[in-house]
């Protein structure tokens, strides 16, 4: 049944008006942001440090630590040690033992005052190596060695170790491992190094096989090391990959100068030095002395133990090294090693130490080509 103007087929009711939207009120905040808020979270005084722009040429990192205005940039080496550092200041404890002091290029360095000794990490030259930490969790490497052996290798340990200490605190680069300090006790000397964490090239080849791209990064950041103690005529004298350390970052840093000297034009007339890495004129003294050029030859070898996994000569027993040296006979360089990489090794391999490039032109040679970024 239909109902005139009723019921299904009648009027609709009329539509309702939507109630208004009640908008929540504008707040403006003239006292923090987002900024504040973060300056809040950090210590002390921290708002007052400027705040720059990104640029990626400080991603890169230039070859020689300056900035694109020619000022000296941190390291980023150096900013993780002044964020993760606990200034010592009026607001902490009279014994605090984590104290900062400024080093002579400009950056923090850390003063080790009460430490704990860890596990053991390896023996360098002259000396065991361990692990240590501070009261407040920060890592470090310990080098100990023991001062009671009078005898005449006793006296010569000490003397490198002296010499090493004294090269070593003079240093500040981005692959020459950090020193941060030493103690004595009446039967020990120990120095305070830089902990990379990941060991040796040695340990690096071990474990994995190394790529080109990553031999690559690694050959450079050894060639940047080895151009800093060059331009101040400082000759290492013991490179290779068992000398040279490597972080979780992967930053490769020179270490082990206990065999180090300060050159005048080539005036090096020792036989220093580990004989499967030795350049020809440093075996063959009687012809005189030897200059930088000694370290390329080293290079050379490193380069070429880092992608065949074993030294160079390791089929030699170590006279038979020397003597192959001696004559001018360079290691074998296998065929299967990338055009690049082959001549890389060649060009420092020449016998002639005045053939060879040195540190600063290598950095141009196309297997060392500069990666996209680098975070060391």
């Amino acid at each position: 049944m239909e109902i005139a103007g009723e019921g299904i087929g009648g009027l609709r009711p009329p539509v309702l008006t939507p109630p208004p939207v009640k908008l929540p009120p504008v707040v403006v905040d003239n006292v923090s942001s987002t900024w504040d808020l973060l300056y809040s979270l950090g210590p002390q005084g921290y708002e007052d440090f400027p705040v720059h722009p990104l640029n990626i040429e400080d991603l890169w990192g230039g070859d020689d630590g300056k900035s694109s205005d020619g000022s000296t940039s941190q390291s980023q080496d150096d900013w993780h040690s002044c964020v993760s550092t606990s200034l010592t200041d009026e607001e902490h404890d009279d014994d605090d033992d984590v104290e900062i002091t400024l080093s002579a290029g400009g950056s923090f360095r850390r003063r080790i005052v009460q430490w704990e000794k860890g596990d053991y990490l390896g023996c360098g030259s002259y000396g065991s190596v361990y692990e240590g930490i501070l009261e407040d969790g920060f890592f470090f490497a310990i080098k100990e060695v023991f001062l009671l052996d009078q005898g005449s290798q006793g006296k010569q340990s000490i003397l490198q170790l002296e010499q090493e200490i004294s090269l070593l605190r003079q240093f500040e680069h981005k692959n020459i491992v950090r020193y941060l300090g030493t103690q004595k006790d009446d039967r020990k000397l120990y120095i305070f190094l830089e902990y990379m964490n990941k060991g040796s090239l040695v340990t690096m080849y071990h474990k994995y096989n190394l790529r080109d791209s990553q031999v690559s990064a690694y050959t450079r950041q050894i060639v940047n090391g080895l151009k800093y103690l060059h331009d101040r005529n400082v000759l290492h004298r013991d490179i290779k990959c068992a000398n040279i350390l490597v972080n979780s970052f992967g930053c490769v840093k020179l270490a082990d100068f206990g065999l180090a000297k300060v050159t005048k034009m080539n005036d090096a007339k020792s036989l220093k030095g580990s004989p499967f890495w030795m350049a020809p004129e440093v075996v063959n003294l009687k012809n005189g002395s030897y200059g930088l050029a000694a370290d390329i030859w080293s290079l050379g070898c490193t380069l070429l133990e880092m992608l065949t996994c074993r030294p160079p000569y390791s089929d030699l027993e170590g006279m038979q090294a020397l003597f192959r040296i001696g004559r001018g006979e360079p290691p074998p360089i296998p065929d299967s090693l990338s055009k690049e990489a082959r001549d890389f090794i060649l060009n420092c391999l020449q016998v002639n130490p005045n053939d060879r490039p040195t540190a600063a032109q290598l950095l141009d040679h196309p297997f060392v080509k500069k990666p996209p970024i680098s975070f060391c």
